[in-house]
């Protein structure tokens, strides 16, 4: 007897599911970092990001009225240089690299009005991979004999998502979407630094797309 509250539920959970899929296209801006040593300082390193294009392909299904899962694949891709400057030797560097990451997330949403809403305000966040890659675009401009980062290299890893975003009906099946997003992961350009940053790398993203259910 006690499961007959859930059964009854259970009709209403499934008849509200439904899926959904979309792309979207935006902006992407990396957070920078820095580090000093000694107390003059005697050496300086850091990066400085540039804006960059990013895009998102998206689906997932609607598991309630305000509960929704949701799997994507997202690029981004930025300019970055990074510098280093030395005291004792006296010797600096700065090279303009390019970065791209590639990411694939599954996230657990949450709606803030029901489905028939014109307007549907969310909050998500999951877990997911990345690899990052970054490419030296040009040579380094260089004073003394620093020892430079390496030209190219990549890592992967786990990342976490975190995306506020809203869903507006143009028509019957078809939603406008706009996202901000921030996704975390540890630092594989920082690491490439001497002396290494210590800030984990933050992806912020704005996007806008569509999305279809079906």
């Amino acid at each position: 007897m006690r499961f007959l509250p859930v059964l009854a539920v259970l009709p209403g959970l499934l008849t509200a599911s439904d899926y959904f899929a979309g792309a979207m296209g935006g902006v992407s801006a990396l957070s920078a970092d820095a580090r000093t040593e000694g107390a003059a300082p005697r050496a300086f390193s850091g990066y400085k990001p540039e804006n960059g294009p990013a895009a998102l392909l998206f689906a997932g299904r609607h598991l309630t009225e305000y509960f929704s899962l949701q799997a994507s694949y997202g690029w981004n891709r930025n300019d970055v240089a990074l510098s280093g400057l030395s005291l004792v030797p006296a010797q600096s560097f700065e090279l303009p690299m390019r970065s791209t990451i590639h990411a694939g997330t599954v996230e657990a949403m949450l709606y803030f009005r029901n489905r028939d809403s014109f307007a549907r305000p969310y909050l998500s966040a999951g877990p997911g991979i990345h690899r990052l890659g970054v490419s030296a675009r040009a040579p380094a401009a260089v004073t003394g004999s620093p020892v430079l980062p390496a030209e190219q290299f990549s890592r992967t890893g786990a990342s976490l998502r975190v995306a506020v975003g809203i869903d507006l009906r143009i028509r019957d099946g078809f939603c406008f979407r706009y996202s901000f997003a921030e996704t975390l992961q540890r630092n594989g350009i920082s690491s490439q630094l001497r002396p290494p940053g210590q800030r984990n790398l933050a992806n912020f993203q704005n996007f806008w797309g569509v999305l279809w259910h079906f």
